[in-house]
């Protein structure tokens, strides 16, 4: 592989691995009521398993209410039991063809434990940027090893890389930093 190759490659991981961070924060409560939450919510209905937002509207009334329309009323039940045993500390209430989700006030405690939750996921997405980075400055020492690449177009494509690894990194810091006011803002 060329050093261009191998930068590009690098690149396209470190954006992977910058959505998958922001992915996982979106599923960290915050104070507000958002459709994202439910999003790793599976229902079982139809002799399959579907998402909730594949089965119904969500909307957010109220900055903690979420309210949930499933577009076959025989799914509601289904609906409710799947938000039930996620485990998510909700409490989904049926009211004729809908279901409100009440997001009852955060602790201080609770907004804390939250906070450590995304600095961890962070820290994951860090390393996962540091790994990808270990594996192109592998890349590229195998591509000089092989005649493939000199040794000056290994140190360039090498600090590119470290700018790279750099620029991601603050990337998840700002994400990090982003969720942690929208956690503790109460």
């Amino acid at each position: 592989m060329t050093p261009d190759e191998i930068l590009l490659e690098a690149e396209e991981k470190m954006i992977k691995t910058e959505q998958v961070v922001v992915n996982e924060f979106s599923n960290v409560r915050t104070g507000k009521a958002t459709a994202a939450f439910l999003d790793g919510v599976i229902v079982d209905v139809y002799g399959s398993q579907m998402r909730i937002r594949e089965l119904a509207s969500m909307s957010t009334p109220e900055a903690r209410m979420l309210v949930v329309q499933p577009w076959d009323i025989a799914t509601i039940q289904p609906i409710e039991k799947a938000i039930q045993k996620a485990n998510l500390g909700l409490s989904p209430v049926v009211q004729g063809k809908l279901i409100r989700i009440a997001f009852p006030e955060l602790s201080t405690e609770r907004r804390q434990e939250f906070v450590k939750m995304t600095k961890k996921m962070a820290e994951d997405g860090r390393v996962a940027v540091r790994h990808v980075r270990r594996e192109a400055m592998e890349q590229l020492k195998k591509s000089v090893k092989d005649g493939e690449t000199s040794e000056e177009d290994q140190e360039k494509a090498e600090k590119e890389i470290q700018k790279l690894t750099d620029q991601y990194s603050s990337k998840i810091d700002q994400h990090v930093a982003n969720k942690e006011k929208e956690i503790m803002t109460v």
